[in-house]
């Protein structure tokens, strides 16, 4: 199930705010922005180890970023969990009862598989990811 943890999803107002921050001052490095189209967020990942931190920019108010941005604020969004098959551990956890927001996978960046266990089960919403390519 669990391989490592992939990423840490960070919501953010801005990338053009937050970017140089992450790069500049930490020292990370920058792999680059995307936009996902199905979630409605353009995202920025910086390599840190064999993990990446997400920043995650709402590019509609219907994101559910901007969504969480509203009612939260700025800051930790999710911890994403790599899997080597999503499909598979969604059914585990539904064969034991636990709570899922999605019971079939779905798009993700840098063409992944992701599915998000609900934050009632985790105490923080948890992504599951499956590297595609």
């Amino acid at each position: 199930m669990a391989k490592k943890i992939d990423h840490i999803g960070i919501a953010v107002s801005s990338l053009e705010k937050y970017i140089p921050f992450y790069r500049d001052v930490l020292g990370l490095e920058f792999e680059g922005t995307e936009i996902v189209e199905e979630q409605k967020v353009k995202v920025a990942f910086f390599k840190i180890g064999e993990s990446r931190i997400e920043l995650l920019e709402p590019i509609s108010e219907e994101s559910p970023i901007a969504k969480f941005i509203e009612k939260k604020g700025e800051g930790m969004h999710h911890l994403a969990i790599s899997s080597e098959d999503v499909s598979k551990d969604i059914e585990v956890m539904k064969e034991k009862g636990v709570r899922l927001i999605d019971e079939t996978p779905r798009c993700g960046a840098h063409q992944t598989k992701i599915a998000f266990i609900h934050p009632k089960e985790t105490r923080v919403l948890v992504e599951l990811t499956e590297q595609t390519h």
